[in-house]
């Protein structure tokens, strides 16, 4: 006799409805090495100080390895948060270790901000387009995403303060600083209307800052976390990842003291804490290594590849593009002229070994077929304009 098998209940709907990276599914099709890729937001790992970070991992299991290879406390390691907090207050926004919950990333941190902050329906406002691992975020958490419009220097204050009056959101997600995807900076008096909206409105803001250490040129703008009318609803989000090395996967948050708690608790639930070790490394880095001295050789690095691909990028692609400027960070956008679909010819563009990411994936509404993210980090100036030139074929 046999007995039948019921099916199994269905995925929950956020796991059904939340798509696939799309930039990640271009890194694996993009892997071969003959491949010249613009589409990965990767820091360039020849340039990564292997040796300094060698010698304190080193250091931390020599010295103390019962306590760096032991679970530890969920708000992070003592000293990491202490440096990190002596940054961010030399940088001019007064902040103490407690200020800080360590995190896997500023990606967790984003996704902590979620768990605290949102309801199924609740409204979050974005950039449009904005940071295409935000809106998966905010799909998971059952958000409903609303965009801005924008323009060249990124979220128009009027469009905002009529969105938020019209949609009453919760929270507002922005990368103030060359953001990706495309590399375009926030300037000061529009971060200070934007700290005035959400000051009369009681919107949060997410500020994501992943690449603000990344500035080539022009003057350094405030942080929105550090304007009066946004000091107290203002989450900021950091990362290791672009200044030290991915792999550690080390980030922080630094938030008012009741959202930052309830992030540790749901850190608690999510993994307990972020890597030990790491964390340990981390802050003996800091300590016995110069990073301020290290981002100057990577920022020098990173300025002349973004003036390579900005140079080749008028023979590159069709009469009629245009493409952003930015100041720094890892990334340029661009639009190709009507009739163009980035996405399209994209298939030529891999068969050519060459690769980029279509913009349409980045927009939470109103996608425009026409444009691409490029960025300029992994490849030196000379592959560089080898790419550009593949790219040319593609567009001919």
């Amino acid at each position: 006799m046999t007995t039948a098998t019921a099916p199994l209940s269905s995925l929950a709907a956020r796991a059904r409805d939340v798509g696939a990276s799309p930039v990640r599914e271009i890194l694996a099709l993009t892997a071969r090495p003959e491949v010249i890729s613009f589409a990965g937001g990767l820091p360039a790992p020849e340039l990564f100080d292997a040796a300094g970070l060698r010698a304190a991992y080193d250091a931390v299991l020599a010295t103390a390895p019962r306590t760096a290879l032991q679970y530890s406390t969920t708000e992070g390691d003592p000293a990491l948060r202490g440096a990190v907090a002596a940054r961010l207050s030399a940088r001019g926004l007064a902040t103490g270790a407690a200020d800080l919950l360590v995190t896997g990333g500023s990606q967790q941190g984003l996704s902590l901000l979620a768990t605290a902050l949102l309801e199924p329906g609740d409204t979050v406002l974005v950039e449009n387009p904005t940071y295409l691992a935000a809106l998966q975020c905010f799909g998971f958490a059952g958000a409903r995403v609303v965009p801005v419009p924008t323009d060249a220097d990124g979220v128009d204050p009027e469009a905002l303060e009529q969105a938020v009056l019209r949609e009453r959101p919760k929270l507002l997600y922005l990368v103030p600083d060359f953001q990706n995807p495309t590399g375009r900076t926030l300037p000061g008096e529009r971060r200070a209307a934007v700290a005035e909206v959400a000051g009369r409105h009681g919107l949060w803001i997410a500020e994501d800052d992943p690449y603000g250490e990344l500035r080539f040129e022009g003057e350094r703008q405030p942080w929105i976390a550090g304007l009066t009318p946004a000091a107290d609803r203002t989450a900021l989000l950091g990362s290791f990842s672009k200044v030290m090395a991915p792999g550690m996967r080390l980030g922080w948050l630094r938030a008012p003291a009741a959202l930052l708690r309830a992030c540790v608790i749901a850190k608690q639930a999510a993994d307990l804490h972020t890597s030990t070790v790491d964390q340990a490394a981390a802050a003996r880095y800091l300590v016995d290594s110069d990073l301020d001295a290290h981002l100057e050789r990577v920022r020098g690095a990173y300025r002349a590849r973004r003036d390579a691909l900005l140079a080749g990028l008028d023979s590159a692609l069709p009469p009629g593009s245009s493409w952003s400027r930015p100041q720094g960070g890892m990334f340029v956008w661009a639009r190709l002229p009507r009739g163009c679909d980035a996405t399209a010819l994209l298939r030529e563009a891999v068969r050519r070994d060459v690769a980029y990411v279509p913009g349409a994936p980045f927009f939470a509404a109103d996608p425009d077929p026409r444009t691409l993210r490029l960025s300029f980090t992994t490849h030196t100036p000379e592959e560089i304009t080898r790419g550009l030139s593949r790219l040319a074929g593609v567009f001919a």
